[in-house]
């Protein structure tokens, strides 16, 4: 039987991250605290660090780069499909 994936908050994500940077815990030590994977617990830490705020969305909330980008790709299709149609009259 399969096991269901475990998800986990933010808040969490950031307070495990914390446990090594701030209170100088081992990363194995965090993980084998927190019971989770310290391969797991080393991504968290790296995205932190190259993200900062922006790491860990909300399911559905995109970093504010991404949901511009997403927001200039429907335009700009918008745009064109506009464009062929004035084109054709």
């Amino acid at each position: 039987m399969a096991e269901t994936r475990r998800t986990f908050t933010r808040e969490f994500k950031i307070a495990a991250v914390k446990l090594i940077t701030e209170k100088g815990w081992s990363v194995s030590e965090a993980a084998m605290s927190l019971g989770i994977n310290t391969e797991l617990l080393r991504r968290w830490k790296t995205t932190l660090q190259a993200e900062g705020q922006e790491a860990f969305p909300r399911n559905g909330n995109l970093p504010p780069m991404e949901d511009e980008l997403r927001r200039l790709k429907a335009e700009n299709v918008r745009l064109k499909a506009e464009r062929d149609i004035l084109k054709k009259n």
